[in-house]
């Protein structure tokens, strides 16, 4: 989205210094600035004051400042190459919070919060497919969910956008309240309450508490698109005066007949809804896409689309990266990459999918489940048991919870890595990997494709 450095400083009721600059994005990080973003350096556990002159040397063309790094009273900074444009903020993160809403303003009526405990980003990914069948749609990149994700999401849509698809995560009660604020969506999806973060919610109902104030924000003239199969989530239908669209496998308006998967685990099946029906094949793979893919369908269907485009739409879905991606290890082996985050209900879902690939031998290497609360070491007990139900070896990763002794429960990604290449797999074998985002076991994945 373009925006002039006038046009930036009335939004954030900032102080503009120097002279009038066109811009054609907002930038949080130096490495990705792109000629003509303004970057605005966030202030966390590193000074992002300090990577302004790398953020100017890259192209940006304008940069706001908080008031204890103003640049002075002059029109502009110098860094020797000329004359530079600076926007003096008092915060420069509520700037930039101030500034995702302003450009909400500019995004008409179709903007989609999508929220959940598991699958809202490849439900996300999923919608941003279908969507642009129809209309010019935009999404958030990869997990920008949070209060720096979603305004960036907001300011980077390209001007013309008709459909803004706007993931947001939840780390505590009142975040999700605190993005529908700035993101004002028209229609909100809600996957699964499930136990993710219960450190922070304490319970499930606590989670289900969280995920509803995106049902509470929208206008009666919006749509609440729920999944029917979660109670929790369907129980929502009494926190809004929204129109209600329900989706689901086992039940609600828009569903699936007749699932399949084929050889890479794309699901197959007839979607029947109250705009009509049409065969749909899945572009990823899992049985668990089979709702998130029926939530996309719903909402798309609920806004206008037609049932073909839709078809259409989930055929061509990608995912974002470390989701449910079948790679080849080097040795032939098959690698479910879906490290990217876990939780005991992802979790699940993920060995199940394993399970359901051709196989001589199934290998899970899994890490932790991060903020789990007081039950975490039991869910990680309950997945190692799960495995073993299954019939899968596990090999876990610096996580003593699963109760795995000896040789299967190593330090390191390196281990793991080794480990698995001594199990001398092939192409009639299957691997998983999986974690929560802070193991890192996406560097598992590039170990294995790596030629050894």
């Amino acid at each position: 989205m373009r925006f002039s450095t006038r046009e930036v400083s009335d939004a954030v009721h900032g102080v503009h210094r120097g002279p009038e600059v066109d811009l054609r994005g907002v930038s949080i990080d130096s490495r990705s600035v792109a000629p003509g973003d303004l970057f605005v350096p966030i202030v966390a556990a590193r000074d992002g004051h300090d990577f302004i002159p790398v953020a100017l040397a890259a192209g940006a063309a304008a940069h706001l400042t908080d008031r204890d790094h103003r640049i002075g009273d002059g029109d502009g900074a110098d860094d020797g190459g000329g004359e530079v444009t600076a926007i003096e903020v008092a915060d420069t993160a509520a700037a930039l919070t101030a500034l995702g809403g302003h450009a909400r303003g500019r995004l008409g009526d179709r903007v989609v919060g999508v929220t959940g405990s598991v699958g809202k980003t490849s439900l996300k990914d999923l919608l941003r497919a279908v969507g642009s069948t129809t209309w010019a749609t935009w999404a958030n990149p990869g997990s920008f969910n949070n209060e720096l994700g979603v305004p960036l999401t907001l300011c980077n849509a390209p001007d013309g956008t008709e459909l803004t698809v706007v993931e947001m995560g939840a780390r505590g009660v009142g975040h999700i309240a605190e993005l529908c604020a700035s993101a004002r969506p028209t229609v909100g999806v809600v996957t699964v309450v499930a136990g993710a973060h219960l450190e922070q919610f304490g319970s499930l109902d606590g989670v289900a508490a969280a995920k509803a104030e995106l049902v509470r924000a929208l206008p009666a003239s919006g749509a609440a698109v729920l999944n029917a199969d979660d109670d929790r989530v369907a129980a929502m239908t009494r926190a809004t005066e929204a129109a209600v669209v329900t989706f689901g496998v086992r039940g609600g308006e828009v569903r699936a007949e007749g699932v399949v998967l084929d050889e890479r685990l794309h699901p197959r099946f007839r979607l029947r809804s109250p705009w009509g029906s049409a065969p749909v094949t899945v572009g990823v793979a899992g049985r668990h896409q089979v709702t998130n893919a029926l939530g996309a369908a719903a909402c798309a269907l609920a806004l206008g689309a037609d049932v073909e485009a839709v078809a259409a739409g989930l055929a061509a879905g990608e995912l974002s990266a470390h989701r449910m991606a079948l790679v080849t290890a080097a040795g032939g082996a098959r690698v479910l990459d879906d490290a990217y985050n876990a939780n005991p209900t992802s979790m699940l879902a993920a060995l199940d999918a394993l399970g359901e690939l051709a196989a001589r031998r199934r290998v899970a290497v899994l890490g932790t489940m991060a903020e789990l609360g007081p039950d975490g070491d039991a869910d990680h007990r309950g997945i190692a048991a799960a495995a073993a139900e299954r019939g899968i070896e596990l090999v876990t990763v610096a996580e003593a919870a699963y109760g795995l002794d000896g040789e299967r429960a190593v330090a390191d990604v390196d281990a793991a890595v080794e480990l698995v290449r001594s199990l001398d797999l092939d192409g009639r074998d299957a691997v998983l990997v999986k974690a929560s985002r802070s193991a890192g076991l996406e560097r598992v994945v590039a170990g294995l494709v790596a030629a050894g």
